[in-house]
């Protein structure tokens, strides 16, 4: 028996995910015969690089390559064969299938796993280097994210995250990630990779890398006649039922909704910033960038506003 409507389940870097799957017949024999075999399998478009990701029969279970000892059947009952991964990475992305094996009647599921997350570096508008590691926390949650852990900086920089100013992790270690060794930034010597200032007094000041996952809401450009003052951008966004959108936002959407504009638009926390994801003359040419503008006067009347409406 085949399930033929694959289910999407979405997970956040660093998490642990449930993918489901169970006996589709009443029928059908539970899992207390030990001659029910399941197999979880990561499916590639060519089907001969699958990745076997667990094998169990009966009282014997194999994980294999990248998934072992990160992957363990649930086993909420009887005719449960749902898995759970841990420490989400992006390379888990992809379509999962699952097969139930009773010498009788075979059921296959698939699952589709969307993983989905941005670590951002962040530091206020004192200037770099200003958040001890209380204050590093209070800083992310007012940006709607939590400081990000180890594995999703490490995430984060296999994906390309090179950034040259330290900031703290929610285990209270200091790093930063650089995937182009220069001078300026550690230096040469050392290649790519997440360079380790260790844990630090708690009181000593660094940026802090924040974590958000998928936005439960609308991130929009509000579109207005003029440009505004940033007590006008906030009173806007009000005007219109939403909330001024806050770093995190503009980062979830850039990254995960591939968000694109070359405005540049007033956030909660009083910075001027933009999302490119398509890099194109005079919108950051280079590279997709959630762009700084800095932390303007905010009487200034030179800038329009983003805002966010959350999901009723």
């Amino acid at each position: 028996m085949f399930s033929s409507f694959p289910v999407k389940v979405i997970a956040g870097l660093g998490a642990n995910v449930t993918l489901p799957c169970g006996l589709l017949s009443k029928d059908s024999l539970s899992f207390g015969n030990t001659g029910i075999r399941v197999k979880w399998t990561k499916v590639a478009d060519d089907e001969a690089l699958n990745e076997d990701v667990l094998l169990s029969m009966g009282f014997h279970k194999k994980t294999y390559g990248s998934f072992e000892d990160r992957v363990f059947l649930e086993e909420k009952d009887s005719e449960d064969a749902s898995i759970i991964i841990t420490d989400i990475a992006m390379d888990d992305t992809g379509r999962y299938r699952c097969e139930i094996i009773n010498g009788m009647e075979d059921t296959v599921q698939e699952i589709f796993l969307e993983v989905q997350g941005v670590v951002f570096p962040y530091s206020p508008s004192e200037g770099r280097y200003n958040l001890n590691f209380d204050e590093a926390v209070q800083a992310c949650e007012e940006q709607d994210a939590v400081v990000a852990s180890y594995d999703q900086l490490f995430e984060a920089w296999k994906d390309g995250l090179d950034w040259c100013n330290a900031g703290w992790l929610s285990d209270a270690t200091v790093k930063y990630p650089i995937t182009r060794p220069r001078a300026p930034c550690g230096g040469t010597v050392d290649g790519p990779g997440v360079r380790n200032y260790g844990y630090q007094d708690k009181q000593s000041r660094y940026d802090v890398f924040c974590y958000t996952s998928a936005i439960k809401g609308r991130f929009y450009w509000l579109v207005q006649p003029d440009r505004l003052s940033f007590d006008e951008a906030v009173q806007a966004c009000l005007d219109d039922g939403a909330e001024i959108a806050k770093v995190g936002h503009i980062y979830a959407a850039w990254k995960i909704e591939g968000y694109d504009r070359c405005d540049a638009g007033w956030l909660a926390d009083g910075s001027v910033r933009y999302p490119i994801s398509r890099p194109r003359k005079n919108c950051s040419p280079t590279e997709a960038a959630v762009r700084f503008v800095g932390f303007p006067d905010k009487m200034l009347k030179v800038y329009g506003v983003y805002c966010f409406k959350a999901e009723q």
